[in-house]
């Protein structure tokens, strides 16, 4: 089922880079996209692998819109950020 999640700290292609890599490694996630200018992530997801996504998202510093992004979240996105342009 197609999935929409909105993101906080999403600046660039590095970002979306981490979050394709972290999101696919996830059983159940097919399909990840990634709009930098929405701050959108769309996946086909089961329910239960939904919950693990936005688990992972919020470990990599981009917690989804109305949770809580934390001075440590915005720190982890940084890290992200430059990890996924390295791995492009």
């Amino acid at each position: 089922m197609t999935q929409e999640i909105y993101i906080e700290n999403l600046k660039c292609g590095g970002c979306a880079n981490t979050i394709i890599n972290g999101l696919t490694a996830i059983k159940g996630v097919e399909e990840v996209k990634v709009d930098v200018e929405k701050s959108l992530v769309t996946l086909n997801a089961t329910q239960e692998s939904l919950v693990l996504s936005k688990e992972k998202l919020a470990k990599l510093g981009y917690p989804e819109v109305g949770s809580e992004n934390t001075v440590l979240h915005k720190a982890k996105s940084f890290v992200s950020c430059a990890v996924g342009k390295i791995n492009k």
